[in-house]
Parts: C-alpha cells; structure tokens; sequence
C-alpha cells in the first residue's frame, strides 16, 4: 500500500517532468459489464503517450459521471526505461434501473409513472429505455442515447413520446382545462468538444392536440386545435462537476435554445431559450451544498399557451400541478444536504430548501418580473434515500410551504436528485 501511495503521489510531479516519461500500457480493472474497449476508447491517453497526471484526473472525472460507474480511481507503477503503467480502477454501478414515480393531477386523481431502463448497454454506455404514464390518461415513451456511439467525441440520441395529460389554459384571470397530447420524434447529434464543453443539435418534428373538457371559454380561445410542428434545437453544456458518490462539487451551466414554426396561424412560431446555472460545493464530510439558477425568455406572444410552466415537479416544490404560465422565467432553488447515515451501499440524507421563482406574463414586460402576484417563495424539507451502487437510485420526498400570497402546500416525491 506504501508503494501505490507513494507512486500515486509523485505521478502528480509527472507533468513537471513529462519529457521523461511516458506510458508503456493503459490497464482496466475493476469493471464486469462495462468494456476495458469503451474505457479505453474514450479515455484521454495511450500507451506511448507523455505520462501527465492532470491528464490523467480529467479521465478520472468523466468516468464517474459516466451512469455506469459509481467511483474511480488511478494507480502508476513502473515498468522499466522511463516507462510506467497506468491502471484505471473502476466501481461499477447497476445499470438496468426500474422507475416508479407516484403524484397527483390537476384534479387530485391518483398518478404514476412505470419506466424501466438500461444504462450501459452492450458495456458501451448506451442508454435504453422507455416508460408508460398514467395520468388521466395513457401515455409512453421510448429513449435511445449514445454519447460515444461513432467516437470518443460523437454520439446520437433519438426519442420518441406519445403524452396526454390534462393541461390548465390561462387567459383573462379565468382557468379552462383542456385534453392536451404530444406525440413527437426527435433526433439529436452529440458532440463532445474536450473535457469540459459539449453541444447538441438536431430536430424534433411533434403534433400537439388540444380539446376543450371544462372551464371557461373565450370567443379567441379555440376549444378544438390540432398544430404540426418543427422544433430545431442546439444545446451547449459546460460541466465541471466532480463526484465523489453522492456528493457533488463544482460548476455546470446548460444552455438550450430553440426555433419552433408552426403551421396554423393560431400558435405562430416563436424562439424560446433558457439556461440553468448549477453550483455545487462540499461543506465538510458528509454535506452538500446545491444551487441551480433558471434564466429564461421566449417570444412574448399574448397567448394561453405560454412555454414557461409553475409546476411541482420542475421549478417550485409545493407550488402545485402547473398552476400558472408565463413567457419568460427566473428560478433559485437552493438546499443543503446532509448525509446522517452513509454505511457500506445505502445512505440516508436530509435537506432543507428553498424554490423561489416568478416569470412574466403572456404579453407582458419586464416589470412582471417584480410583480407579487408572480413571486413564488417556497421553503421546506425532505429526505433521500440512496443506494450507492445503483445508478440514479434515489428516492426523494419534499414538503414545501409557500410563504407569498394565494401560497398552497404540499408533498413532492421523485426518483433522483430535484437537481
């Protein structure tokens, strides 16, 4: 053990002397399912390469953001001449992971959501999977996502969604509800630039259908509208996370921008785009500090159906089941993990948050933005349960309590982290 320590601590003095150097043979241990090729293929050196050891801890980041690896680690041992070899050592995750997400619907019926999907397919780190969703009525998808499909810098996703869900229309200070379905194929070229930056590009061509069930209605509100679309769509990601289990350190911003044309004049084409700011930092040994800001604005039409939803399960913990829309958007959420029992492959953590947001109207300004009737503020706490060993397998519940007016309460449940 004294040998791989110390061999490990003066492979970080590598760089300073990398003329001298070099490697005789990348090695993989430590994986089952997961392909020594794969590894070997997306890692960033090779045999005869200049040994550098900040290299080196660049791999070792992309490998535990990979779904497949739970943690991993480098050893360096000589192996004569100037030469050494590298040893990757890799913990595996469970891959073929089971979703069950548990909710209520607008009008407080029972609702879920059944999935099932496999994460390192063919050892390779292709993502496959699917799920059926009940909620109101019938809906399913299916998910195809490969990274590293073409190489170590290329990769493709393709998804296909059939979803009917009952959505609110906001319009004139009064409420209708609507039969809403999306059935939509996507197709998305992946390219990794380095380490740390990434871009997605591609098109989505979906059918959305509208049909009117109760509420109230409006001369300019139609209560039949079918629309086929074309959605193109780019998205730049700079991530700088590091892990270490279920604690996250670091800097992440995604970027999505997006061109939707239309071919009914009812919903005319419009831009939307958006960029979520995340922020992590560990506070001692067993805490986790977390923070995601949301910046977002599309074309303001004065439209009820508005792209930027207040919704339960994506800005506002308690807030309710889409209970308002608007089109542009400013979201915090920020809590503080604490881990009270992490032993062997299971750890039971607790948080407190606070979600706080508000956006602008359809047709609105700025100064919506500021408007109290549109400020959210919801604090509140949660727990997590998590297998170490199983990839994504958290079970989050969250209670949050509005503070500002006309504030609801309520139980939030979820498979992963909120963000």
């Amino acid at each position: 053990m004294n040998k791989i320590i110390f061999f490990f601590l003066f492979g970080i003095c590598f760089n300073s002397f990398s003329q001298d150097y070099r490697i005789a043979d990348l090695k993989i241990q430590g994986n089952k399912r997961l392909k020594a090729s794969f590894v070997k293929k997306i890692a960033s050196i090779n045999a005869g390469d200049v040994l550098d050891s900040l290299v080196i801890e660049e791999d070792m980041k992309l490998l535990k953001r990979l779904p497949s690896i739970s943690h991993a680690y480098y050893q360096v041992f000589p192996s004569g001449d100037n030469q050494y070899n590298v040893f990757y050592n890799i913990e595996e995750n469970f891959t073929l992971i089971p979703s069950a997400n548990i909710y209520t619907t607008d009008n407080d019926e029972f609702a879920y959501r059944l999935g099932l999907y496999e994460f390192n397919l063919f050892g390779r780190n292709i993502a496959i999977g699917g799920f059926y969703q009940k909620d109101i009525y019938d809906s399913y998808a299916f998910n195809f996502r490969a990274p590293f499909l073409f190489s170590r810098h290329w990769g493709l996703a393709v998804n296909y969604q059939d979803l009917t869900t009952q959505e609110p229309v906001f319009f004139d200070d009064t409420i209708s509800n609507y039969k809403y379905n999306n059935e939509s194929i996507e197709i998305l070229g992946l390219f990794r630039l380095n380490f740390n930056n990434k871009f997605e590009f591609g098109i989505n061509y979906f059918v959305e259908d509208y049909s009117y069930k109760f509420g109230a209605t409006s001369p300019i509100v139609p209560r039949e509208l079918n629309v086929h679309k074309w959605l193109v769509k780019s998205i730049y990601e700079y991530n700088n996370l590091d892990y270490f289990y279920q604690y996250v350190s670091g800097f992440r911003s995604i970027a999505n921008l997006q061109y939707v044309t239309s071919m009914n004049a009812m919903l005319p084409d419009f831009f939307i785009g958006w960029n979520d700011f995340l922020y992590y930092k560990r506070v001692g040994e067993r805490g986790n500090w977390a923070n995601r800001v949301r910046l977002g604005l599309s074309t303001n039409d004065e439209t009820p159906f508005a792209p930027f939803s207040v919704d339960n399960n994506l800005n506002i913990r308690g807030v309710g089941n889409t209970i308002d829309r608007g089109t542009g958007a400013i979201v915090l959420n920020t809590e503080y993990r604490y881990s009270l029992y992490d032993k062997n492959w299971f750890v039971l953590q607790v948080n407190a948050f606070i979600d706080a947001g508000t956006w602008r109207n359809p047709g609105g300004d700025f100064d919506d933005f500021t408007d109290m009737d549109n400020v959210k503020v919801y604090p509140g706490l949660g727990l997590r349960f998590i297998h170490k060993k199983i990839y994504n397998a958290i079970f989050r519940i969250d209670y949050g309590y509005g503070l500002t007016q006309d504030s609801s309460k309520g139980f939030v449940f979820g498979i992963g982290q909120y963000f």
